[in-house]
C-alpha cells in the first residue's frame, strides 16, 4: 500500500483487529449489493469508503423525486437515472479505488447463481420476499455470507447468515413468502431508519470480510424505532426447513 492508501484507511489500519492485513482483506473481497434503494445506499457508501475493492449493484429501478427522502446514495440531478448508474458515480467520486459494476436489471437465477459464486459475501438490500427467497437458497447452495436487512415504517431488522451446519438460513425465520404489499411505497418510512439498519449491513459486511469479531449468526436483531428499543432474538435451524432442513 503506498502512503496515500494507509492514509486513506489509517483509522481501521489503527484498530487491533484489522492492522494492515485486515485491510487487505477488504482490499480483494468482492460484495454484491441487492437494491440500490434506503438500505442500499448506506451499505454502498461505507463498503466502498472503507476500502472493499469490488461492489457489484443490482437494481432495475430509476431514481425518483420520492426516493431521495432516505436514499442518501442519489441526488436531485440523478432523477430520472437507473439508480446503479447514480451510486457507481456517487462511488467513484467517494473512492476511485473501490471498482463498480452494474446491473441495471433484475437478474434471472442463473446469472445471480454466477455471480453469487464469485463473491464474498451477499448484501440484502431489496424490498420484497420473493428476492429474499430466492437469495437465501442460491447463497446457501454457495455457501456465501448472506447480510439480510428490512425496515418499514418504524422498524428495521437485521440478521447475518452464514449456512454452516448449525446455521439457520432465511427461510428458517420465515416459512411463506410473507405480504409483499409490506414496502415503502404503500407504508412508508422514516428516513434515519434505512440509514441505521443499511449501516449496520455494511458494518456486520465488513466483519464478515474480515473474519472479525461476532457476526449476528444465528441472530435476528429488531430494533423498534419510535420507542427506540433493541431486541435480539436467537435463531434456530428448522429441521422442515425446504432448503437447509434434513429433507431439503
Amino acid at each position: 500500500m503506498d502512503d496515500d492508501i494507509l492514509l486513506r484507511y489509517s483509522r481501521q489500519i489503527m484498530l487491533p483487529e484489522m492492522g494492515i492485513e485486515g485491510q487487505q482483506k477488504f482490499q480483494h473481497s468482492k460484495v454484491l449489493v441487492i437494491g440500490l434503494g434506503g438500505l442500499g445506499s448506506p451499505v454502498a457508501l461505507y463498503l466502498a469508503s472503507a476500502g472493499v475493492g469490488q461492489l457489484e449493484l443490482v437494481d432495475d429501478d430509476a431514481v425518483d423525486l420520492s426516493n431521495l427522502q432516505r436514499q442518501i446514495a442519489h441526488s436531485t440531478d440523478h432523477i430520472g437515472q437507473t439508480k446503479v448508474s447514480s451510486a457507481q458515480q456517487r462511488l467513484r467520486r467517494l473512492n476511485p479505488f473501490c471498482d463498480t459494476i452494474t446491473h441495471a436489471r433484475r437478474l434471472n437465477e442463473s446469472a445471480l447463481e454466477r455471480i453469487i459464486q464469485r463473491v464474498d459475501a451477499v448484501v440484502d438490500c431489496c424490498d420484497n420476499f420473493t428476492t429474499r427467497f430466492q437469495l437465501n437458497r442460491i447463497c446457501h447452495a454457495a455457501r456465501t455470507p448472506l447480510i439480510s436487512g428490512a425496515a418499514i415504517r418504524w422498524e428495521g431488522q437485521i440478521s447475518v447468515f452464514t449456512y454452516q451446519n448449525d446455521a439457520a438460513c432465511y427461510r428458517c425465520l420465515y416459512e411463506d413468502e410473507g405480504d409483499e404489499a409490506l414496502n415503502c411505497s404503500e407504508n412508508g418510512v422514516i428516513a434515519p431508519l434505512v440509514g441505521i439498519i443499511g449501516s449496520l449491513q455494511a458494518l456486520e459486511t465488513l466483519k464478515v470480510l474480515a473474519h472479525v469479531g461476532d457476526t449476528l449468526h444465528n441472530r435476528l436483531v429488531l430494533l423498534d424505532g419510535l420507542s427506540h428499543t433493541w431486541r435480539s432474538i436467537q435463531l434456530s435451524p428448522d429441521p422442515a426447513c425446504p432448503v437447509c432442513g434434513t429433507q431439503a
